[in-house]
């Protein structure tokens, strides 16, 4: 190729406060929410909602909770995503350059490209660490490449990784990882919990305006009209995963976790879903969160603490929580292949 200038590759995780001091996580929540593609309502109403509602409170809350997720290393999903970048970095080779941003608090993604012009990068494949798309994560981050891309002289050429939701390389990881707790124990139900998101960024995501969420079938598959649908990518994920893992139908259950505020939210939701099937009878249940490749707050601490403990206090016995792909080897050659998948600039 001609030029001299070298390739790299950017994993874009979601973000995380720098320590779990309130200060910390005010900030990042701040940077957080005033994104409109998070919050998308109008700059007065989002600006009043933040300030007035949330960050008063919020921040205190949210760091008594990471408090108990924070390890030596720091916070998981950082120590998480840059070991996954190590494992990268190590079956690239020291042809490309790998780099690790966060869309909010640090390292941040001006930093990155930063970097990356530094050592001589100038063909770079953004790869956003959200297997299903959603304008809040997987948009917001992908906007913010390009902007900050576009600040500097000589812009990189750019190259995105589209989502990987159903993907063998993405499915194949989370099996090798789950398998061994799917083993474990004859589960009476496994639950695949998603981040949730408001009902709107759903339908606003269908550009025929007739298909999501208008149905109770509406995600049974991918077509024209949802192919950018979060919800339906959610659920095609965990029909692969449960296929692959051989989990009979009748014990599959898709459920969506971290709600904010009183507008609807896509259902059912992981908290209710939880309590529901303990009082039912069941007393052994697993649970993985395939929306995430990296364990975080809403992993460790949401699941596998908060609602573990729900579980029990409902007349359920085992709540398991699966670990995120992380940087397990499987995932790491997954990140590879569809890495490469994306652009001729790794091969």
């Amino acid at each position: 190729m001609a030029g001299t200038g070298r390739a790299g590759l950017l994993l874009i995780n979601l973000g995380t406060p720098d320590s779990p001091k309130p200060g910390d996580v005010r900030r990042y929540l701040r940077e957080f929410l005033s994104d409109p593609r998070v919050l998308d309502i109008p700059a007065l109403s989002r600006w009043l909602l933040l300030n007035l509602v949330i960050l008063p409170v919020r921040p205190r809350r949210s760091g008594e909770a990471y408090e108990k997720i924070w390890t030596e290393r720091g916070s998981p999903l950082l120590f998480h995503t840059e070991d996954l970048a190590a494992g990268v970095r190590q079956r690239l080779g020291d042809r490309v350059e790998v780099g690790v941003a966060m869309r909010y608090g640090s390292p941040s993604i001006a930093s990155a490209l930063a970097r990356f012009k530094k050592a001589g990068v100038d063909r770079i494949v953004v790869f956003p660490l959200y297997p299903q798309y959603s304008s809040a994560a997987t948009g917001s981050s992908i906007e913010k490449v390009f902007a900050e891309a576009g600040r500097l002289w000589n812009v990189p050429f750019l190259q995105v990784v589209p989502p990987f939701y159903d993907h063998d390389a993405f499915i194949g990881a989370c099996a090798s990882v789950a398998l061994p707790y799917w083993t474990e124990k004859a589960w009476e139900k496994v639950l695949f919990s998603f981040h949730g998101l408001p009902e709107r960024h759903c339908t606003k995501s269908d550009e025929t305006g007739a298909h999501c969420l208008k149905s109770a079938t509406c995600c049974d598959r991918i077509v024209a009209a949802n192919r950018n649908c979060y919800r339906a990518q959610c659920f095609a994920t965990a029909r692969a995963l449960a296929d692959r893992l051989g989990v009979p139908e009748g014990k599959r259950i898709v459920c969506f976790q971290s709600r904010l505020g009183r507008t609807p939210w896509i259902r059912p939701y992981t908290d209710e879903v939880v309590v529901d099937l303990a009082r039912s009878g069941v007393k052994r249940a697993m649970i993985l969160s395939p929306a995430f490749v990296a364990d975080c707050l809403e992993t460790v601490e949401e699941l596998g603490m908060r609602a573990a403990d729900s579980f029990r206090a409902a007349g359920g016995e085992t709540l398991r929580l699966v670990p995120a792909v992380n940087a397990a080897p499987a995932w790491a050659d997954g990140v590879v292949t569809l890495a490469r998948e994306a652009s001729a600039w790794l091969t």
